[in-house]
């Protein structure tokens, strides 16, 4: 885990609030995560997510893959 001394506004701040108080979180730093992780969920490209390169690596194991199976795979 890293640990990270950051600036946020008064609405970051209250927003992170409502997070941490929609679903029960811990502290700030869960509704952090939270965030982040809805973020990289909707917007970030496939290629760009860690999981993206384990997948491809399962699926590329010294085996062809028709298309269809790697794009089934990656969903």
């Amino acid at each position: 885990m890293v640990q990270a001394v950051i600036n946020i506004g008064d609405r970051t701040n209250r927003v992170l609030n409502i997070v941490k108080a929609k679903f029960g979180l811990k502290d700030k730093s869960n509704a952090i995560d939270l965030v982040v992780q809805e973020y990289e969920e909707k917007f970030l490209e496939p290629q760009l997510r860690p999981e993206y390169s384990e997948k491809i690596n399962k699926i590329s194991s010294g085996k062809h893959v028709s298309r269809a199976e790697l794009e089934n795979a990656l969903k």
